[in-house]
């Protein structure tokens, strides 16, 4: 991912995460403060549905979720479909990965003006 020019963040647990700790979402009406959010279905203490439901929840702006799992069964990839989000089995296939992504490169649907909060929120948190 940071070799396509992209800044990743990423936690060990995802109630960690700045997009579950903040009450809502800091962003400006046409700003997000991520272009695309990855995220697992199994993590420790939360899944990747529940993580996603409280993004959404909070207004987030991102427009590209996905979700990955070694476990996609039809419940967790009808939920998942459900809130709008695509779906990679695992072991992660990079390629259909790196295709989700071109198709939001070549289409323009990402931001490169991203709002900074996040951002300032993670490097207040690790100094």
């Amino acid at each position: 991912m940071t070799r396509r020019g992209y800044e990743v963040f990423s936690f060990a647990k995802p109630t960690v995460c700045p997009l579950q700790i903040q009450p809502a979402c800091r962003c400006d009406r046409h700003q997000s403060c991520t272009d695309v959010i990855l995220t697992d279905m199994e993590m420790p203490e939360m899944d990747g549905i529940r993580f996603i439901e409280n993004v959404k929840k909070k207004n987030c702006k991102c427009r590209h979720v996905a979700v990955m799992s070694d476990n996609l069964n039809a419940e967790a990839m009808y939920q998942a479909v459900k809130l709008g989000c695509s779906a990679f089995e695992k072991p992660l296939d990079r390629e259909a990965l790196f295709n989700w992504l071109d198709n939001i490169e070549r289409t323009g649907q990402y931001s490169r003006k991203l709002c900074d909060w996040f951002k300032e929120t993670q490097l207040s948190e690790a100094g």
